[in-house]
């Protein structure tokens, strides 16, 4: 049973816009979120006068002196006074808490169109800034020193799945391979080059070790960016054909890293089941998936969350080809967070973008061939605060 079917209304994205994602020095947090909404609101080809309700995904956490951004998206026209307009934060998956809340209000029938918008500016900001920002997302690590910030941690999750299922550098660098390639037909990518599996493999000077076993090619880069989607409960005219939300998912778990599983990343499982369930949808009839690659031990571990392998299995569908363009469920065709670039508050957003565009065969030199259903996962913190879309053409 479908979304449709169990709440008796569609909720359609009509519209859509995307910045680069990068250094982009000449950019601040509201020309980002101003130029994001305005495409957006253009493709779907309605007057911003209609828009009922704005939701701003945004993780900052001092990163920017301006910490309340929820009215910037009014910018875009004085028909924007007084719409209701609130920011949504959840660490890294702060993009797809805006958009299910933005579902949420279509569904609940408050709204009949929404606006929602993920936009960070991180590049400004020193390492120190922003390694101590991402940290707070982390329960134990939260306000103390560290020398690799946010990738000390998902190497510890690398360590854990190693000792309990073996070594994966090499996987780990034909995962970051895979979507360096994938990058380079992604416009909005920060990174755009095809650096090979043996120089993702192998530390070097220009491929340090961060935090063993993550090499800087196993980590997503720091990044400014924005995107923007526009809800409807029906088709608006827009420049595209619509796509429909199926199902839709989310799961928190524990804070404390003593009270989780490091490597089975419970909520992201439970988070995809619900979401699957309410499509009324198997693994088998998704064309294309678009995940939270932030380190490459992520996507490892989201193959197995998503019941693509069994667990400690996950090498099997990078080694037999699964989860590459031409593969049986391509993953991360964009490049992913790992090549496009994560900044923060955007990701969720700029995924569900993304899979907007291959579904409706806009995706440009992206394009796959004709999917026709495909999912977004989008996680904050590790493994904490999980989200999961399921997206089909209609």
């Amino acid at each position: 049973m479908s979304l449709k079917e169990q709440f008796g209304k569609d909720v359609l994205i009509t519209g859509w816009g995307h910045s680069k994602f990068g250094k982009l020095a000449d950019e601040t947090l509201e020309s980002l979120i101003v130029q994001v909404a305005t495409d957006a609101i253009n493709t779907a080809g309605v007057e911003p006068g209609r828009i009922d309700e704005i939701y701003v995904g945004q993780f900052n956490s001092g990163m920017m002196p301006l910490a309340f951004p929820s009215s910037l998206a009014l910018q875009v026209s004085p028909e924007l006074a007084n719409v209701p307009s609130t920011r949504v934060e959840n660490a890294c998956a702060s993009g797809s808490a805006a958009f299910q809340q933005g579902a949420k209000s279509l569904l609940a029938g408050t709204a009949k169109t929404v606006l929602v918008i993920g936009a960070e500016k991180m590049t400004h900001a020193g390492a120190g800034v922003v390694g101590a920002a991402l940290l707070g997302a982390d329960y134990d690590m939260a306000g103390k020193p560290s020398t690799t910030g946010f990738t000390g941690l998902f190497a510890e999750v690398a360590k854990h799945y190693e000792k309990r299922y073996g070594p994966v550098s090499d996987v780990l660098g034909t995962i970051a391979a895979k979507n360096h390639r994938n990058g380079v037909d992604n416009p909005y990518a920060q990174l755009r080059k095809d650096l090979g599996e043996e120089f993702c493999q192998t530390v070097s000077d220009k491929n340090p070790m961060v935090a063993d076993p993550l090499r800087r090619t196993d980590c997503s880069p720091v990044s400014d960016g924005a995107a923007a989607v526009v809800l409807s409960v029906a088709p608006t005219g827009g420049a595209t054909a619509p796509v429909r939300l199926a199902g839709f998912g989310q799961a928190n778990d524990f804070f404390p890293t003593d009270r989780r599983d490091p490597t089975a990343f419970a909520a992201t499982r439970a988070s995809w089941q619900r979401a699957m369930a309410m499509a009324g949808v198997e693994l088998e009839d998704l064309d294309f998936a678009e995940v939270h690659d932030c380190f490459t031990i992520a996507e490892l571990l989201m193959y197995e969350a998503i019941g693509l392998t069994e667990p400690g299995q996950g090498a099997r569908a990078v080694k037999e080809g699964w989860v590459f363009r031409d593969g049986k469920l391509p993953i991360n065709v964009s490049g992913g967070l790992k090549a496009k670039g994560h900044p923060v508050g955007a990701t969720g957003v700029s995924q569900h973008v993304i899979t907007a565009m291959q579904l409706t065969g806009t995706a440009g030199d992206m394009q796959l061939a004709s999917p026709r259903r495909a999912a977004v996962q989008n996680m904050g913190g590790v493994g904490i605060a999980n989200y999961v879309s399921i997206l089909e053409a209609v």
